[in-house]
């Protein structure tokens, strides 16, 4: 399954313009709430240095793409509808938001750091919204909504711990659904100092700071700060990095970013998604207003922040929260290729951490039986089914019936 990101955050901050423009889909844009009233799926990509330059042959990529050296890897990425306060509550499309959300493996949650928007996720005068109001609002639905689900369960918690089971496997048990590991649920008790502390001896505030850690860590996040084209919006980008310094703050530009690309899939411009410049290829084919916007891009978004930033904050998601490592494995050790002769066809990304072993699990349950060992194509070494893979890995797995 790919990984899933999730669009979250306030209506009009330019969720669906940044997931239109990495899926160079579109989606209706408007400016009255609940445009998206239900969640919209696409696929876009995550891009790491393909390794195929490095072994001086030419790939043949299967579940992904290779283009002028980038490996192009689809990821999911799902617009969820605005959230409103009381969200958790149910109010507006509070738990069909919620229950998707908790779905994704992490979470981009978007803000309009142009302070375009009012409290309410209604358009106003630019500089009269506060950003960093808006995150904390939507943060706090999420929360709560997390606060819920462990308050409404507490008999049930209880009861499983009375009847023999932990703490830890009774609140995996309970979040396990929305994506919560026992790993979250252990972190998040030391985090805040409950793990020694009874269950029936919480009270609605340690229930609280339990429920806001096991968010936290169960679902990674980064501050989108979209349209910072907009005059103004710099300043706000600084305060968000101050206020939530914490957190991994990026800024965007989602229109420059859909004009770009929407620019490319016509042929009047060179662009690669993430890239650091575009050129011109087609200059006859622009009118005067084209061409004002593409140098305002160049000039005022690239100048200022190297990128539109739409790509970069997936390739951050992806890499640096969820901590992915891209693996490729191979059957033939010689050529670097797959039992149908494609070179290098799959690049598999597993969390920092996984092993030979996990990497057998990925790509079919039955290579676990008789595993033997690894076989590191690179510097050619026999690797343990312990052992922990590390990015651009190319492997080749060796089980007792392939030897």
């Amino acid at each position: 399954m790919p990984i899933k990101l999730g669009l979250i955050g306030k209506t009009n901050t330019g969720k669906t313009t940044f997931f239109n423009s990495a899926t160079l889909s579109s989606e209706e844009i408007s400016s009255y709430p609940f445009t998206t009233k239900s969640p919209i799926s696409g696929i876009s990509h995550a891009i790491t240095l393909c390794v195929h330059p490095e072994f001086k042959i030419q790939d043949s990529p299967n579940n992904s793409k290779c283009l002028e050296g980038w490996r192009y890897i689809p990821i999911e990425l799902i617009d969820l509808p605005g959230l409103i306060k009381d969200a958790w509550k149910g109010k507006g499309l509070g738990n069909q938001f919620l229950s998707i959300a908790a779905q994704s493996d992490a979470l981009l949650h978007v803000v309009d750091a142009s302070g375009g928007i009012d409290s309410s996720g209604k358009i106003s005068e630019v500089g009269t919204g506060d950003p960093l109001s808006d995150f904390a609002d939507i943060e706090e639905e999420l929360i709560m909504w997390y606060h819920k689900i462990l308050e409404g369960n507490r008999d049930k918690i209880s009861k499983s711990i009375r009847t023999g089971s932990d703490i830890v496997n009774a609140l995996t048990d309970l979040y396990r659904g929305i994506g919560v590991n026992t790993t979250h649920v252990k972190e998040s008790l030391i985090a805040t100092n409950l793990s020694e502390k009874e269950f029936d001896d919480f009270d609605v505030a340690d229930t609280k700071k339990l429920a806001s850690f096991i968010r936290k860590i169960s679902k990674p996040t980064l501050i989108v700060a979209n349209k910072i084209d907009v005059e103004g919006a710099d300043k706000n980008f600084a305060r968000l990095r101050e206020r939530y310094n914490d957190s991994i703050v990026i800024p965007v530009s989602g229109d420059s970013e859909f004009s770009l690309r929407r620019a490319e899939q016509k042929g009047l411009i060179k662009y690669s998604p993430g890239s650091e410049q575009f050129e011109i290829i087609k200059s006859d084919e622009l009118n005067e207003k084209q061409i004002n916007a593409l140098n305002f891009i160049k000039k005022g978004i690239m100048g200022e922040y190297m990128r539109t930033g739409v790509q970069f904050a997936i390739n951050v998601a992806v890499f640096k929260l969820l901590k992915m490592n891209s693996i490729y494995p191979v059957a033939d050790e010689k050529n670097l290729a797959d039992k149908k002769g494609r070179v290098l066809p799959d690049l598999i990304l597993l969390k920092d951490g996984a092993t030979i072993n996990d990497l057998a699990k990925e790509i079919h349950t039955d290579l676990t039986k008789g595993l033997l060992y690894g076989k590191d194509l690179r510097y050619n070494l026999r690797l343990p089914v312990d052992y922990q893979l590390r990015d651009r890995d190319v492997v080749s797995l060796v089980s007792a019936s392939k030897k």
